[in-house]
């Protein structure tokens, strides 16, 4: 089991950057594609962007430029290094594990409990 738990989500200035940690249990999450997703209020849960096992990535276009993901295997935690942060960006976020990298939630099988990110104008 790979359950992830999220962390570092706060409050921050427009143009300003917050980094989001996605730490796991369990010696297989490197074997694990890591999506992340948000999710606005009344809004449903969009796909942010992901990384595979083998370190591919994938960005939403919404995101593309802004954010990065990566993985550090050894600590077992996945990260999404938010920069140039817009108050669109204003949601909770979710980091979740599955087998395939994958734009769709129901592809991903274990999700953590989201952390929210603020943007203020």
């Amino acid at each position: 089991q790979v359950q992830p738990v999220e962390s570092g989500g706060g409050l921050v200035q427009a143009g300003g950057s917050l980094r989001l940690s996605c730490a796991a249990s369990g010696r297989t999450f490197s074997n694990y594609a890591c999506g992340w997703f948000r999710q606005a209020p009344g809004e449903e849960r969009v796909f942010v962007g992901y990384i595979s096992s083998g370190g591919l990535t994938y960005y939403a276009d919404s995101v593309k430029g802004r954010f990065t993901i990566s993985r550090d295997s050894a600590k077992r935690t996945v990260y999404l290094q938010m920069n140039s942060l817009k108050p669109e960006d204003t949601a909770v976020y979710y980091c979740a594990s599955g087998w395939t990298p994958a734009t769709t939630p129901n592809s991903y099988t274990y999700w953590g409990q989201g952390t929210q990110v603020t943007v203020s104008s």
